[in-house]
């Protein structure tokens, strides 16, 4: 993992997470095997999508998010886990739909990079 964030970066995400639920990949896979209804939503760019995703993974890009959610997601108790790249850009996805009266969302920390290095399945 070696990206540089820019400081002013890292304190948005910081101050988001402060009010965010977060959980694990292995939550994730978890909820799954148990047959737990929520979205695994997919907030990274369209090219970071259509190049690989999560298996079963939808599209809303963090760019257009609060523009789209309520089209993709009319409920707001839908159970929304967010994921991105490393589990920052979902976090200030999930603080947003929070925001916006969704309440039942949380943050996969780690992200792609977590669900990719577990080798859990993907689609392209």
């Amino acid at each position: 993992m070696g990206k540089q964030h820019s400081p002013g970066f890292l304190k948005i995400v910081t101050d988001a997470k402060s009010r965010v639920k977060e959980c694990t990949v292995d939550d994730v896979v978890r909820r799954q095997a148990a047959g737990d209804p929520f979205a695994l939503v997919d907030v990274r760019e369209d090219s970071e999508y259509a190049a690989a995703h999560a298996a079963g993974a939808v599209h809303l890009g963090k760019g257009v998010l609060e523009r789209d959610i309520e089209k993709k997601f009319p409920d707001p108790a839908t159970p929304l886990v967010f994921y991105c790249g490393g589990g920052f850009r979902s976090a200030l996805a999930a603080d947003a739909a929070q925001q916006m009266g969704y309440t039942n969302v949380i943050s996969m920390d780690g992200g792609w990079s977590a669900w990719t290095a577990k080798g859990l399945p993907v689609e392209r």
